[in-house]
């Protein structure tokens, strides 16, 4: 089910900035009204001004915004659940410029220069801009640490510099397309089944997505994650099967069966000081049990495997449940202002990028001349579609010409063969493991999908397409007709003169296929 009420989500946006205001607006008079009593016109001595200086910083300190508690369970009802902005440790220095390499997936690097407080949705944005890619929100700079075989897609708002500083020398940025990102926001139910939320088994009844999420956003809730996980003994190959809880005060497992009492409960890892990885050669380096090992690693650790917190799940969505709820948890509301900040963007330039057009483009309407007099097509829909059909029209008069000996440079049948290979969504002779390297890496959402070259028929192509994150392939057969070949994957009963035209096809009509296809999965050099 898709989540179409946002608007309650919007409403908690408000809510919470209303609450900073009013926090900021208290503080600030508790200020103004202190100073007159702390003065009062007298002399100051040494250690009364000394006094002085502190309450003001203490004032001012608690002037900034508030931030959310991780461990709201922990406090008690009388306290409010907020950290202190003071009791934070002190960050990065905020100016300077700093040297960031970053890879693509070919391997080769680009080094740029940026300042200490560029976000990683600048960067990438940077990116895009020097490599002419499209801009379509879903490129993302990945932490990667190839000796442990650990990875993530940084947050849009983290700092670029202070990653880079608690990564080790062997770590590197890469630079790569996640559709996944906040595709929880678009579909909530598919990241989190019913069966692993807490509050769904405690309530017994479907909750509704946009209440589901607020339940995961808002502070003053304490939603919890729960099902079984295989962990990974500290130091050892061996692996163990226990119940999980995830709360915004951290992993717990629990040492008697599925009790959640507080006497059962082991605490396994902080969220707060953490990060949760993709392990990438799980079984290779670590024995993993399944393919659906994720980790949680210290902020702190840079290339000590023993800190590392080894998780295993029993699929694909139990995995990405557990790493979502984890990012939840840690970021809140800050992943849904991350979600919304590129759709106000688009919103706001749809305005402006009308094309400019002269006078004369400006006076052309489009036009049917199907009968024995031309109509103007005033229906936009139908103009679309009339232009579509000039398109393949225009497409079959040049095969035509191309039979009957014309002079173009290439044959009709040598130029369906190579006329897709400059399109994004071809790979050319890549394996079925490295398909699914790829469609791993960039997201496993409906639609994503790719061409190859078939490796059991050299004449044959394969589109390899992810639905409900499993990876499915569909061979695509040539076939000829009247001397003439074309494409199929279902057996001719639909044929393409190319590949860029089966490709359009299936972007607006299913088919045969599970589900259209919707986010090509690319590959770009920097």
């Amino acid at each position: 089910p898709r989540m179409n009420d946002d608007v309650d989500l919007e409403a908690l946006v408000n809510d919470m900035n209303s609450s900073l205001e009013s926090l900021y607006s208290t503080c600030s008079g508790q200020q103004t009204e202190s100073t007159p009593l702390l003065h009062n016109g007298q002399n100051l001595s040494h250690r009364s001004l000394r006094r002085l200086q502190e309450a003001e910083q203490q004032l001012r300190t608690s002037s900034l915004p508030a931030i959310p508690n991780p461990f709201p369970e922990l406090c008690s009802l009388a306290n409010s659940p907020v950290l202190s902005p003071g009791s934070l440790p002190p960050g990065e220095p905020s100016t300077g410029i700093y040297i960031v390499k970053v890879f693509s997936e070919d391997g080769l690097g680009k080094v740029v220069e940026i300042p200490a407080g560029m976000t990683a949705r600048d960067l990438c944005q940077l990116l895009v801009y020097k490599s002419h890619c499209v801009d379509d929100n879903s490129w993302a700079l990945v932490e990667h640490h190839p000796l442990l075989g650990l990875e993530r897609c940084l947050e849009d708002h983290e700092l670029v510099i202070q990653v880079q500083a608690s990564m080790s020398s062997g770590s590197r940025f890469l630079f790569r397309k996640n559709y996944a990102k906040y595709e929880f926001f678009r579909n909530t139910h598919t990241f989190f089944p019913e069966h692993m939320v807490a509050w769904c088994q405690e309530t017994n009844r479907t909750i509704p997505p946009s209440q589901l999420l607020q339940n995961f956003l808002a502070t003053s809730s304490c939603p919890e994650i729960q099902g079984y996980l295989y962990v990974k003994d500290v130091g050892r190959k061996s692996w163990k099967k226990v119940y999980m809880f995830l709360r915004r005060s951290g992993l717990y497992c629990s040492a008697k069966g599925t009790s959640k009492e507080p006497r059962h409960l082991q605490f396994l890892a902080d969220l707060e000081d953490s990060s949760i990885f993709t392990v990438i050669t799980g079984k290779k380096l670590h024995g993993a049990p399944t393919d659906y090992e994720f980790c949680i690693k210290p902020n702190k650790c840079r290339g000590e495997s023993k800190e590392l917190r080894m998780l295993c799940a029993e699929d694909e969505q139990g995995r990405t449940c557990w790493m979502t709820a984890f990012r939840l948890f840690k970021y809140g509301i800050v992943l849904y202002q991350n979600y919304k900040i590129p759709l106000q963007r688009k919103t706001l330039l749809s305005h402006f990028s009308a094309p400019v057009r002269s006078v004369s483009e400006n006076s052309l309407v489009a036009m049917d001349f199907s009968g024995r007099i031309g109509r103007v097509i005033e229906n936009p829909l139908e103009a679309q579609s009339a232009a579509m059909e000039e398109g393949h029209a225009w497409r079959k008069r040049s095969q035509r010409m191309n039979v009957l000996g014309s002079h173009s440079p290439l044959h009709h049948s040598s130029l369906s063969s190579v006329i897709h290979i400059a399109q994004m969504w071809f790979h050319g002779r890549i394996t079925r493991e490295e398909s699914h390297r790829l469609i791993h890496q960039q997201g496993q959402v409906d639609g994503l999908f790719l061409l190859r070259v078939s490796q059991s028929n050299p004449k044959a192509f394969v589109l390899t397409l992810c639905h409900h994150q499993k990876i499915k392939h569909f061979q695509i057969l040539p076939c000829e007709e009247d001397g003439q070949v074309f494409f199929s994957l279902d057996d001719g009963a639909t044929k393409f003169t190319d590949l860029i035209q089966l490709v359009e096809f299936y972007q607006l009509n299913r088919g045969v296929l599970p589900c259209k296809l919707k986010h090509p999965c690319t590959v770009v050099a920097l």
